[in-house]
């Protein structure tokens, strides 16, 4: 039997100002792909006519990075990616309209979904190593977890869609 010892999980924080932005504005540029691929499923939109509305969502994650790079005000960077969102989008901001335009043609629920799924699968070494000590009663347990959240989640949609329809 494993020691409770042996099965911590130690968390890497990452310093946001140590951040590399060209590497991390590449692979902002291949989840863009990604992501321009997905919407097209969902959606049907082009990738010539969503590409604005990427490149909006691409340009505000960068400055996002960069100001939590340099600014010496300790944000996080989704923080400032936020706001620069928020501020561009405000009515009565210049190219306001334009911009909300260009971003309605992208559905963000098809923008999570590979981000959300690649999240799911991404299991490191240490990870992997839990799992084994842990043995096969942790299996039986997520499994209980993972459907107690699904049928949980189902009652509530059920009951929200049969009240407000």
């Amino acid at each position: 039997m494993a020691n409770v010892e042996n099965l911590t999980l130690e968390i890497e924080t990452i310093d946001e100002r140590k951040v590399n932005i060209g590497e991390t504005a590449a692979l902002l540029l291949v989840a863009c792909a990604i992501g321009t691929m997905a919407n097209y499923v969902a959606t049907g939109v082009g990738a010539l006519e969503a590409f604005p509305g990427m490149a909006i969502l691409f340009l505000c994650s960068v400055a996002g990075l960069i100001m939590a790079r340099f600014v010496p005000l300790a944000l996080p960077s989704v923080a400032w990616v936020s706001l620069f969102a928020i501020v561009i989008t405000i009515p009565g901001v210049p190219g306001s309209a334009w911009v909300v335009e260009q971003a309605g043609k992208i559905n963000f629920l098809s923008l999570a979904t590979p981000a959300l799924a690649y999240g799911g699968l991404a299991l490191s070494a240490k990870e992997f190593a839990i799992a084994r000590k842990s043995g096969w009663k942790i299996v039986i347990v997520a499994i209980c977890v993972m459907l107690g959240t699904y049928l949980g989640s189902v009652v509530i949609a059920d009951l929200t869609l049969r009240v407000f329809s």
